[in-house]
């Protein structure tokens, strides 16, 4: 069993919510039940939004640790854990790399491949690589439908799936107005899945299975955030050895990432031969009362205000501070 955590070694607390991104609106809904359920365990912690204040802020006014709960870009880029590293500052989830690496599905699907894990096909396209008969051929490579997304953005932002040539153009332009690079996609036809795994190495464990129902198989922007019409299911259904096969799988995707602390893989069973794809690994998963890790952390008997407080605790740097080095004597070399 996990020791309780002593919250008076835990010091002045920020929770990192809202930035820049296109996620802002999610990330201050996660990162006020973060900040409420920290404060409810007596940790003193106070909401910082790094859109509205420098960064710098967090060494001068003593913060001795973060949690972020922010999303996407400057956030769960590695851009933040980075800023964080130089100010010495120990903060939740993924270090830089794997952060930087995990928000971008094409670099993310590079690493999967070359460790043999299972990721639908996909085809990328850079600026210069967008004309229209050049896309008209990507349907002859992956298959209709498929699926066209920004790479580097999360929440179902900018996604489009493409049910015929003519509609390539329009989802191009849709993906491309968030990122310059577009990612099209083998289209996956099954039952969505997500997984997510709590803790560090060989201690990292995955936790139940949730399966996702969404009206029509749409799990777009509103259906995971807004509406009930999404149903979550935690035990998820699966058979026994479906459930450890997606576990097992995540487990092997979060550690090839490099991943530490927390992270939440999402994934897809193909109806027509059971097989498993995973589709992307999120090293910042929303917090929101929608939202899905804490719904499987429910369901292994971990509750919200005890995941917080666990992943607070865990809280580290991609390497501790050198000490500063001893002032020179002098004198002839």
């Amino acid at each position: 069993m996990r020791p309780a955590v002593d919250v008076s070694t835990l010091g002045r607390v920020a929770v990192l919510m809202g930035g820049t991104s296109a996620e802002r609106e999610v990330s201050l809904m996660s990162g006020t039940g973060v900040l409420q359920a920290l404060r409810a365990q007596g940790v003193d912690a106070h909401a910082f939004d790094p859109a509205e204040r420098d960064l710098s802020e967090l060494r001068r006014e003593h913060f001795a640790r973060v949690f972020i709960a922010l999303h996407g870009r400057h956030g769960e880029d590695g851009t933040v854990q980075g800023a964080l590293e130089l100010l010495g500052i120990p903060y939740t989830g993924s270090g830089v790399l794997a952060s930087a690496i995990a928000l971008d599905k094409v670099m993310t699907k590079r690493v999967w491949a070359a460790e043999s894990l299972p990721t639908p096909r996909w085809v990328r396209l850079e600026p210069g690589e967008q004309p229209r008969e050049r896309l008209v051929r990507v349907p002859d490579e992956l298959g209709l439908p498929l699926i066209v997304k920004p790479p580097r953005e999360g929440s179902s932002i900018g996604v489009t799936k493409v049910q015929g040539y003519s509609q390539m153009a329009e989802a191009v332009r849709l993906a491309a107005q968030y990122d310059p690079d577009v990612l099209c996609e083998e289209f996956i036809d099954g039952v969505e899945l997500t997984c997510p795994v709590l803790g560090t190495g060989p201690a990292a464990s995955a936790l139940p299975v949730v399966r996702i129902e969404a009206p029509a198989g749409n799990y777009d922007f509103e259906h995971k955030y807004y509406s009930d019409a999404t149903v979550y299911r935690c035990p998820s259904g699966l058979s026994a050895a479906d459930e450890a096969l997606v576990q097992r799988l995540t487990l092997a995707a979060y550690r090839a990432l490099g991943c530490r602390g927390w992270g939440r893989a999402d994934l897809m069973l193909r109806a027509s031969d059971r097989s498993i794809f995973l589709l992307e690994m999120n090293t910042s998963p929303g917090m929101t009362g929608h939202s899905l890790v804490p719904m499987s952390a429910r369901a292994a008997g971990i509750s919200y205000e005890e995941l917080c407080l666990r992943l607070l605790a865990d809280a580290a740097l991609d390497a501790p501070p050198r000490p500063a080095p001893a002032p020179s004597s002098g004198g002839a070399c």
